[in-house]
């Protein structure tokens, strides 16, 4: 999980909207829509690692 004094600092490269968790193994912004993995407790925020929230919640 990552600290929430951290979620503070960090914004969406896209969007420059805020972040939020989602769920254990994402970050989500609001503004795009769109979430960014975390990997070993890091979050990798690259547009191009991004994925729609919706693909997320859909089964594969």
């Amino acid at each position: 999980m990552i600290d929430p004094k951290w979620l503070e600092l960090l914004v969406c490269p896209v969007s420059g909207g805020t972040l939020a968790a989602y769920g254990e193994t994402h970050l989500h912004c609001e503004a795009s829509d769109l979430c960014y993995p975390i990997v070993d407790g890091i979050p990798v925020l690259l547009a191009e690692e991004a994925v729609p929230r919706i693909e997320l919640e859909t089964p594969s």
